[in-house]
């Protein structure tokens, strides 16, 4: 997770936005990145789906069972989902998205839990990992006067 914040951080720095995501496998790191929809004008690049599609390419599959990924911030209905598509065993979130709310970002009030029992996905979730340290990232970035939301 702390890695995840650090790419979070780097991303704040460039005028990104404050989340960041790892996805692990066997205790190796597969990949770590940074949200950058602004960067790149495309608003499905986030932190989660940018981890996603660096582990495919690296481990050369759609198949990332036994992996891992910890993201600053509940995923949104869209990571979350990916997260499932790609076979993710789990994800350990830090915040939450009623807390990415509260700043400004247009999430939706669907909750990850509800899409997981209704979709009946496989996909274990747990959050509140490093939570105080996810939420000073937000602090961070509200504070910037440069900041952009969507």
């Amino acid at each position: 997770m702390r890695l995840a914040i650090h790419k979070a951080r780097e991303g704040i720095e460039k005028g990104q936005t404050p989340f960041g995501a790892c996805i692990v496998k066997n205790e190796e790191v597969i990949s770590c990145t940074h949200n950058i929809v602004w960067q790149t004008m495309d608003i499905t690049a986030h932190a989660e789906m940018n981890a996603i599609r660096e582990a495919c390419k690296k481990l050369n599959t759609v198949d990332l069972s036994g992996c891992v990924i910890y993201s600053t911030c509940e995923p949104c209905p869209m990571c979350f989902s990916a997260c499932h598509w790609a076979k993710i065993t789990k994800i350990m979130y830090g915040t939450r998205v009623d807390d990415a709310k509260k700043i400004g970002f247009n999430e939706l009030t669907i909750l990850n839990k509800e899409m997981k029992r209704f979709g009946n996905s496989p996909v274990e979730i747990a959050g509140d990992l490093l939570r105080e340290e996810n939420l000073e990232l937000f602090k961070i970035w509200y504070n910037r006067t440069d900041k952009r939301v969507y």
